[in-house]
């Protein structure tokens, strides 16, 4: 079950960042107005780590390793088939069983938006990379890298 970390570094006064963990996920987003703006779901454990991230107005980036092409997010699931059918997608359905109703239906959703469009499993950069904060424990403030998703 994802629960949240506490003290997470805010660098923007207009969204708030938030960051859920449990032992295979990684859940790191931005709210603006109470509403999901961004996220990144980092999955899998060590070197077979993987990320998809979303930006509202950008869309979607995933990075990770081609080592295991059936790992990928949304690479099992078939068109029209419910999210639980993606062995990926059906750990995260369970891990989000804790989250708020309304960021959890926001996260299905652009996951199932990802994984219908984008099954094949293209990876934009075959190593994943975190950023600083992400790295952090609590609310360390270390040096921002601003490419970082979200």
């Amino acid at each position: 079950m994802l629960k949240e970390i506490l003290g997470v570094l805010q660098d923007d006064p207009s969204s708030q960042r938030r960051w859920f963990h449990d032992d295979y996920f990684d859940l790191f987003l931005r709210e603006t107005e109470g509403e999901l703006s961004a996220f990144e779901l980092c999955y899998g454990i060590g070197s077979s780590e993987r990320a998809l991230a979303w930006i509202r107005g950008r869309g979607f980036f995933h990075d990770g390793g081609m080592s295991d092409p059936e790992g990928f997010i949304g690479a099992r699931l078939a068109p029209g088939g419910a999210l639980g059918s993606d062995p990926v997608l059906a750990r995260f359905e369970r891990a989000a069983g804790g989250l708020p109703e309304a960021l959890r239906a926001a996260l299905e959703a652009r996951l199932r938006e990802y994984a219908l469009q984008n099954a094949d499993g293209a990876a934009r950069r075959t190593r994943f990379r975190r950023a600083d904060w992400q790295r952090a424990s609590g609310g360390e403030k270390l040096q921002e890298d601003r490419g970082s998703i979200p």
